[in-house]
């Protein structure tokens, strides 16, 4: 992102990470999960056009690296700067990309949980967000 400061930067990079995360888990990064991230970025209410761009990029380009780095670094970064209705808006573009290939696996479920907490959110904010996710949940089949 042209121009950007280092906490937009910061923000961009957290945001792409945990997508990398997510995406990545199952070692796999497929033409559904990008077109998704792009669909669910672009909903966030905060993240203008270019920071959409950017994270698409950045995960396009370093989805490896993303994928496998240590995501309290991404979840810390973003409790540090960012209010927390963007970070619940995260969460839930999180759980959507976990859902998005028809199940959210006991481990994908365990991944969403401590990404919540250390996203500094509650047990009800996560409840929440995966709720509109029941019929995917690998544990309920």
């Amino acid at each position: 992102m042209p121009g950007a400061d280092d906490q937009d930067v910061r923000i961009v990079t957290a945001i792409a990470g945990l997508l990398a995360v997510v995406a990545y888990a199952d070692r796999e990064y497929s033409q559904d999960e990008r077109a998704r991230i792009r669909a669910d970025l672009a909903r966030l209410h905060t993240l203008p056009p270019e920071g959409v761009d950017a994270i698409c990029h950045l995960v396009d380009r370093a989805i490896v690296e993303l994928g496998t780095a240590n995501s309290q670094n991404y979840t810390r970064d973003l409790r540090e700067l960012v209010e927390v209705e963007l970070r619940r808006e995260v969460l839930d573009v999180l759980v959507d990309l976990a859902a998005s290939d028809g199940e959210i696996s006991l481990s994908e479920s365990d991944l969403l949980r401590r990404t919540a907490a250390s996203l500094g959110l509650t047990q009800d904010d996560y409840n929440s967000s995966q709720k509109r996710h029941n019929d995917r949940l690998s544990v309920l089949k």
